[in-house]
């Protein structure tokens, strides 16, 4: 398997533990930096679908104008959240990974294990994370 995305901010640390992740597991994934080529509406709107999570879920409010903007208000629809995404990229989460497995934000990042596929050897060595907590991974995926 090598068709893997991840929507990636490399300033984010979880970003990075999940690049590291997957490249740690022996796949080099398409990195689409977000913020510098942001995900059309619709591509925003098919990443939520394909995760099985509204997309309200996917909008971050630390380090974003979330709360400036009244995201928080549930009375607003998708093609208000949508709006705000396309104006401030900033507000989509991540890091979002596409594997033929699923789709997901992987957050924590021992989450994006889930959707890499296990190999012949079985589960992956103990993985370190930029912070120094050990990644065990159990074997556990989707499908």
């Amino acid at each position: 398997m090598t068709d893997i995305t991840i929507f990636h901010n490399p300033a984010c640390g979880t970003s990075r533990n999940v690049l590291a992740l997957i490249r740690h597991a022996g796949f080099e994934p398409r990195v689409v930096e977000y913020l510098k080529n942001p995900p059309s509406r619709d591509e925003v709107r098919a990443l939520a679908a394909a995760s099985g999570q509204p997309l309200r879920t996917l909008l971050r409010e630390k380090g974003t104008p979330f709360a400036e903007l009244g995201l928080g208000d549930p009375a607003l629809d998708d093609d208000a959240l949508l709006d705000a995404i396309e104006r401030h990229p900033i507000l989509l989460n991540r890091p979002i990974v596409v594997t033929p497995l699923g789709t997901a934000l992987c957050r924590p990042s021992e989450a994006v294990l889930e959707l890499l596929p296990l190999g012949p050897q079985g589960p992956l060595p103990p993985f370190t994370k930029s912070d120094g907590e050990v990644v065990i991974d159990h074997g556990r995926r989707r499908g």
